[in-house]
């Protein structure tokens, strides 16, 4: 017989998330968040401690400014994945545990998201940032805002190129563009923070 969700548990996952929410959030004013970062629904908060993915950990560490991971998930076999990829060419899957298939992850606009220490910036939250893995202007241009298939390319000089139209954007510094046109914008960016290589992780929309 299938063993039923375990609420308590659920609910101690959750309780825990939204404190770290409150703490990680505190610092931001209102208007850096308003002018910064996206309302495009984005959740994803994991515990690295837990699973000590290695690829991910690359990202997490304010020492290794540059190196940015992406995130997406993938099903195989009738079991979910998380998938780790960064722009130095090293790549994971982690499977998901019971308690994450409890607790939907938005991985932005169409399941991906990049995150990582900006080199030319240090705030907020010391640099730290995640962006949409889709290229905004696609998105904009084709009015494509269901999944849509404008996917980024990361490269270790930080600078991410949309697969589709080959508009490139600095990772480094708040996804600006770097050969747009006039009415071209940056890269969607979401709140992020995280307390370290193999701790805990948060990416969420304002």
């Amino acid at each position: 017989m299938k063993q039923s969700k375990s609420p308590s548990a659920f609910s101690l996952f959750h309780l825990f998330t939204f404190s770290l929410f409150n703490l990680f959030t505190f610092s931001l004013s209102s208007c850096t968040v308003e002018s910064e970062y996206s309302s495009q629904p984005c959740y994803f908060a994991y515990q690295n401690a837990n699973f000590l993915d290695e690829t991910l950990a690359t990202a997490m560490n304010s020492a290794s400014r540059g190196v940015f991971c992406q995130i997406s998930e993938s099903v195989s076999g009738g079991a979910t994945y998380l998938n780790f990829s960064n722009n130095m060419g090293l790549s994971s899957q982690k499977k998901e545990s019971a308690l994450e298939r409890e607790t939907t992850y938005i991985l932005g606009v169409n399941n991906g998201i990049i995150v990582g220490y900006q080199t030319l910036n240090e705030s907020p939250n010391g640099g730290f940032t995640a962006y949409d893995l889709q290229c905004p202007n696609c998105v904009r241009k084709h009015s494509s805002y269901t999944n849509p298939t404008y996917r980024l390319i990361m490269a270790s000089s930080g600078i991410a190129t949309c697969s589709v139209c080959d508009k490139r954007y600095d990772m480094n510094n708040r996804g600006v563009i770097q050969n747009g046109e006039q009415g071209d914008i940056n890269l969607t960016q979401y709140v992020a923070t995280t307390t370290g290589p193999f701790g805990y992780i948060f990416v969420h929309n304002r």
